[in-house]
């Protein structure tokens, strides 16, 4: 037999040994996470560190699961850094979060420099840029923001790996309203009194928010009721013109308003109208950034502490 040139062995050898002994080929590591959202599914490769959050609702849940919050949207009073209803959580993780632009309009580039493990927003907010968000970081979005908040802050925490922190913290929330719920009715012959939540918002027009709503839902949970004669609806707000002001009327009245810097509100006109001075509620003006925007956990705790001052009653603070 003949000796074969030293590149045919060679190669001859490697095919021998190829067919001998199959080729391992390690597994392909398992991702940290696969969340299920509003926009599909995303694989979540590690542990998120470095959180963007483009809705007010995912700036609380990043920071109330703690996690380092690396960037937010500004949204209408929200301009000079975080809100101060975030208080210790956001000096602990959010001490290095930047804007990345406006709500309706957040900055791509502004982003990507962030370079997130995690992006976290609502479809109702940005399905449009979902494509080139994903491009930049794993994206998670919820279906919609504001009475969806404890939904969202448990989609952050199955995106973060912090479930059971995020159903603790909703288990904290909900015990210290019904504690203040209980304390009021302690105080009130054993019953809570109605409540209504009226907003001031630059039309013509005040909104007359439901249980359905982000601060409809806090108010439910401390266990408030709704006077029988407001009107029924799906909807979170419903318009009521000055010749219905009537409609707002319960034993406690909260009142916010939005200083639109663009109109001039109807405020004065609903208040001077001799139907508001039969309104037998006790009126209670309420911060409008915390009762309408806030949307998480932190400004529900806040929306607390507001109605436990309102009632003279145990704060009940974690």
């Amino acid at each position: 037999m003949k000796h074969l040139p030293a590149i045919a062995l060679t190669a001859l050898l490697t095919l021998v040994t190829a067919c001998g002994s199959p080729q391992q080929t390690a597994p392909a590591e398992a991702p940290f996470r696969v969340v299920q959202h509003a926009m599909g599914e995303t694989a979540i490769p590690a542990q998120p560190k470095r959180v963007v959050a483009l809705d007010q609702s995912f700036v609380d849940a990043v920071l109330t699961l703690e996690t380092q919050l690396a960037g937010y949207t500004t949204y209408r009073a929200i301009e000079g850094g975080l809100p101060t209803y975030l208080g210790p959580l956001a000096a602990t993780y959010g001490t290095d979060a930047v804007p990345v632009g406006r709500l309706e309009e957040p900055s791509l580039e502004q982003i990507a420099a962030l370079k997130p493990d995690l992006i976290l927003s609502a479809k109702v907010r940005h399905e449009a840029l979902y494509g080139q968000l994903s491009q930049i970081a794993p994206t998670v979005f919820s279906e919609t923001t504001g009475p969806t908040w404890k939904e969202n802050l448990r989609l952050a925490g199955r995106a973060l790996g912090k479930e059971d922190l995020a159903e603790a913290e909703i288990a904290e929330y909900e015990q210290r309203a019904a504690g203040i719920g209980r304390e009021i009715a302690a105080g009130s012959g054993g019953t809570l009194p109605t409540v209504s939540i009226v907003r001031f918002a630059g039309e013509d027009t005040v909104r007359l928010y439901t249980e359905k709503s982000y601060a409809g839902i806090v108010l439910r949970d401390v266990g408030f009721p709704r006077p029988p004669t407001q009107p029924t609806t799906d909807k979170i707000a419903v318009d009521v013109s000055q010749e219905r002001i009537l409609d707002l009327d319960a034993d406690r009245i909260f009142v916010a308003t939005w200083a639109d810097p663009t109109a001039t509100g109807p405020k004065a006109q609903f208040t001077s109208n001799p139907l508001w001075s039969r309104l037998t509620g006790a009126q209670h003006e309420v911060d409008d950034l915390t009762w309408m925007s806030a949307v998480g956990l932190q400004g529900a705790h806040t929306l607390l502490d507001d109605v436990a001052e309102t009632f003279s009653v145990d704060l009940f603070r974690p």
